[in-house]
C-alpha cells in the first residue's frame, strides 16, 4: 500500500488534501471524508482542486494498522454505498 501512495504522489506537485468527517463504522472501518483537495499534476498540469470535489476514504484496520483503503473519488455515491447517506456534507 505504501508503494501505491508514493506512486500516487509523485505524480503530483504540492498535493495536499484536509480531512473533516470521521466516522467509526464498525471496530475495524473508519470512514474519512476529505475536503480542500489540491495539488498539480506534474505531466499533466491539471489542478486536483477542479476536478475532485468530494472524496470519501475507507480505511480498514487490524492490530492499530491500515490493512486496506478504499478511495472514492465520488462523495455522495460512496456514502450512499456504505449507508451513510444521512452524513453527507454540506
Amino acid at each position: 500500500m505504501a508503494e501505491g501512495w508514493r506512486e500516487f504522489l509523485s505524480a503530483l506537485q504540492q498535493y495536499r488534501a484536509i480531512a473533516g468527517q470521521y466516522l467509526e463504522l464498525d471496530d475495524e472501518r473508519v470512514v474519512v471524508q476529505l475536503h480542500d483537495i489540491s495539488g498539480r499534476g506534474k505531466t499533466s498540469g491539471l489542478e486536483l482542486r477542479d476536478i475532485q470535489r468530494k472524496r470519501v476514504n475507507l480505511f480498514h484496520l487490524r492490530d492499530g494498522e491500515v490493512t486496506r483503503l478504499v478511495v472514492y473519488f465520488e462523495g455522495d455515491p460512496a456514502l450512499a454505498e456504505l449507508g451513510l447517506a444521512q452524513q453527507r456534507r454540506s
